[in-house]
């Protein structure tokens, strides 16, 4: 799966909770949020540095800052959906997420889930997503 198919899939589960996700779904939505908020960052800066006085810079912080939390309140539901068929993907349980509460082990052992690779066939979530 590519970058491309990976976000059309999550935006088109975009608050589905059941069934699964393959590794490669979730690291290429992952790498698109990533490169959007970068991309949203030199936007505000830009526009900060255009629009603003002298301080045009820290007028571009709080611009991009604003962007980043209009974009985070609009993907929230699609990470937590795509992060909850993955863990499904793994044969886990989507309340793995809460984990991720508990300092640095939380961090661990989520980033050890998430890397693993897919349960082989059908598991008690759905069929294999490849």
């Amino acid at each position: 799966m590519g970058l491309s198919e990976a976000v059309k899939s999550v935006f088109s589960k975009y608050a589905t909770f059941q069934g699964r996700a393959s590794r490669s779904e979730y690291w290429y939505f992952y790498l698109f949020n990533i490169l959007l908020e970068i991309g949203l960052l030199i936007v505000g800066f830009i526009l900060g540095a255009i629009l603003g006085d002298s301080a045009g810079a820290f007028a571009g912080m709080g611009f991009a800052y604003v962007l980043l939390c209009i974009y985070g309140l609009i993907i929230l539901i699609p990470n937590i959906s795509v992060f909850v068929r993955r863990m499904h993907d793994i044969g886990r349980s989507g309340w793995w997420y809460w984990i991720a509460f508990v300092p640095i082990v939380g961090a661990i052992v989520l980033l050890v889930f998430l890397l693993t690779g897919s349960d082989r066939g059908d598991n008690q979530y759905g069929p294999e997503p490849l």
